[in-house]
């Protein structure tokens, strides 16, 4: 999520939902963002791993992140592809994994980030959305698992439990020799398939440096997962928030 969001809903050629978004730590009047203001803290989210758009019912299918003002250091955006650690899981890992289906919650995920950064009526508009764990590319076959720092629960499977899988897989995608680090320089544009590609954003010096980027995303074709009714999330433990803030905290 970010400032000054234009949506156009059905690209004439494409057939899909396209929304742009303006992201950094810039606001609409051209100001740097202050230090300490909430909307910091609420987009410090964005360095967790994640794919845009799983916690919406249709997940994203691409997004293309440009660099119009990039800080002379930090600021980087790191990728890792979920299509390859899952070829290298074990094949009881891929049995346990095949069918089942995720719950991504956009509420949960920022709550582990700041108490409170997601009001109850914005939180109303972006309840939790099933999502399946194994995702297969259409053009070619290939599989990979669909995690993502929204992901909280697994249908059929204990809280405790589904998180330490969904955690697990996140280690075993972002291992260090599979991670692509993009140092961004003005003008950059670089296009990722959301499906099966994780990102996460780095820290910069926002006192001193200005970072503008434009995001455009393309939505998916549809749902990945069919209805699940009663979709609970249990809150958060001391442990999950422990989990996210020390991914911050490493920054």
């Amino acid at each position: 999520m970010g400032a000054a969001l234009a949506t156009r809903p059905l690209h004439p050629l494409l057939g899909v939902e396209i929304v742009g978004v303006d992201v950094g730590h810039v606001d609409a009047e051209d100001h740097l963002i202050p230090q300490g203001d909430r909307r910091n803290l609420f987009n410090a989210g964005n360095q967790m791993w994640h794919t845009d758009s799983s916690f919406k019912r249709v997940p994203a299918l691409a997004s293309l992140l440009s660099g119009r003002e990039v800080p002379p250091e930090g600021g980087e955006t790191e990728f890792a592809s979920m299509r390859v650690a899952y070829e290298r899981l074990p094949d009881a890992t891929r049995r346990l994994l095949e069918g089942k289906v995720a719950i991504h919650s956009f509420e949960y995920s920022r709550g582990l980030v700041g108490e409170g950064l997601l009001p109850p009526e914005d939180a109303a508009q972006v309840p939790p959305v099933p999502q399946a764990l194994v995702r297969a590319n259409p053009a070619n076959g290939r599989k990979a698992f669909f995690v993502a720092s929204h992901a909280c629960e697994i249908v059929g499977m204990p809280t405790d439990e589904a998180r330490a899988l969904i955690r697990d897989l996140l280690r075993r995608a972002t291992a260090a020799e599979l991670v692509y680090t993009h140092r961004w320089r003005p003008g950059d544009l670089v296009m990722w398939d959301n499906r099966c590609v994780l990102h996460r954003g780095r820290p910069w010096n926002e006192s001193r440096y200005r970072r503008v980027m434009h995001r455009t995303t393309v939505a998916g074709d549809g749902p990945t997962a069919g209805e699940v009714a009663g979709i609970m999330v249990a809150a958060a433990r001391d442990s999950d928030v422990a989990w996210c803030r020390a991914q911050l905290e490493a920054m």
